[in-house]
């Protein structure tokens, strides 16, 4: 549950419950475990910190790395989501979904990293008519690809040449 509070019916100024940045992130990728083991997606977490990526999801054939970030810095009708890795854009590669979460609306955005590639912020404009990311809204379906049913052939490929002898009768 998002953290709001309220006093007399009208909504006080968002104060987040976790100050520290750091931790903030933490407690954000436990959300993003939580809400992806929810929905039947594999996940798994890479040792240490020295990767571009917070996760690895996905089933053989088919794995996915996510970087994961939250916000809760609010501009106009947006939230601002910064995206970089120290104090530059990551480069290209280094994952394959952002899954960016707006703190206080409890909203994930499960964007592909071609939509953001090189980019140091995007903002995410919930319900606006400026929302460039909203198609990407609780889009978890891109990180759990229909996987074939057990016995289920998902394709065949063949190939055949012709003889190089001549049948002998």
């Amino acid at each position: 549950m998002p953290p709001f509070s309220f006093w007399g019916g009208e909504m006080k100024k968002r104060q987040p419950k976790i100050t520290d940045k750091k931790r903030r992130g933490e407690w954000a990728e436990m959300i993003f475990m939580a809400r992806a083991a929810e929905r039947g997606i594999a996940i798994s977490k890479p040792w240490g910190e020295s990767r571009s990526y917070d996760f690895v999801v996905g089933r053989p054939g088919r794995f996915v790395a996510v970087q994961v970030k939250s916000t809760i810095f609010a501009l106009e009708q947006g939230w601002i989501c910064k995206l970089r890795s120290g104090n530059k854009p990551y480069p290209r590669g280094s994952f394959d979904f952002l899954a960016a979460y707006i703190v206080f609306e409890d909203a994930w955005y499960i964007i592909p990293e071609e939509e953001v590639q090189g980019m140091e912020n995007i903002t995410l404009h919930t319900g606006s008519s400026r929302a460039n990311y909203e198609k990407y809204r609780e889009a978890w379906h891109l990180l759990n690809p229909v996987a074939p049913s057990p016995g289920q052939i998902d394709s065949i490929q063949a190939c055949a040449e012709e003889s190089l002898f001549e049948s002998r009768e």
